[in-house]
């Protein structure tokens, strides 16, 4: 193994470990599921779980000046740049995989609002609205969790829901 494979998986451990830290807060840690294959993508996180990926709830990271925003949204909608200017006074600009670990605490493919960084803003789109359950990530490329909207609401400590994704 690569050096810096090496350094990845170790910081994805510390990652995973930061949520379940979190979640013992709520007594959930025991939900968080570790698959021995990836969840990383939306299709990777379906095909793991045995679910539809609409239901994947992926958590899409950007830089708006210096304030950092994650929009968790429906695993099968993609992000409306007139909508997302129109909500946030700025053009979408997602966040390069090395930023997004810095800035909000979690690498890509496990990018989740739970146990994040200091300062960044949480805010969740319509779009996941339509499901009873969803499977926001944990952390890591091979976690995640089953939750209601209200629990998502309660746990990822978001600002406020938003609509800025396509429709389908």
């Amino acid at each position: 193994m690569f050096l810096w494979q090496y350094c990845c998986r170790k910081k994805e451990k510390m990652s995973i470990e930061r949520v379940k830290a979190y979640f013992k807060n709520y007594g959930i840690e025991g939900r968080i599921q570790e698959f021995d294959v990836s969840s990383a993508t939306v299709e990777l996180a379906a095909a793991a779980l045995s679910c539809e990926p609409q239901r994947i709830a992926k958590t899409l990271s950007f830089q708006i000046e210096d304030r950092t925003i994650l929009i968790v949204t429906a695993g099968d909608r993609k992000i409306d740049n007139a909508k997302y200017k129109a909500q946030f006074g700025a053009k979408a600009k997602m966040l390069s995989p090395e930023e997004a670990e810095v800035r909000v605490g979690h690498a890509v493919g496990g990018v989740c609002p739970f146990a994040v960084n200091d300062r960044v803003e949480i805010y969740l789109d319509q779009s996941l609205k339509r499901f009873d359950t969803v499977f926001p990530a944990c952390g890591s490329s091979n976690s995640a969790i089953e939750l209601t909207i209200l629990e998502l609401e309660e746990y990822s400590g978001y600002i406020k829901w938003v609509d800025v994704c396509k429709s389908k």
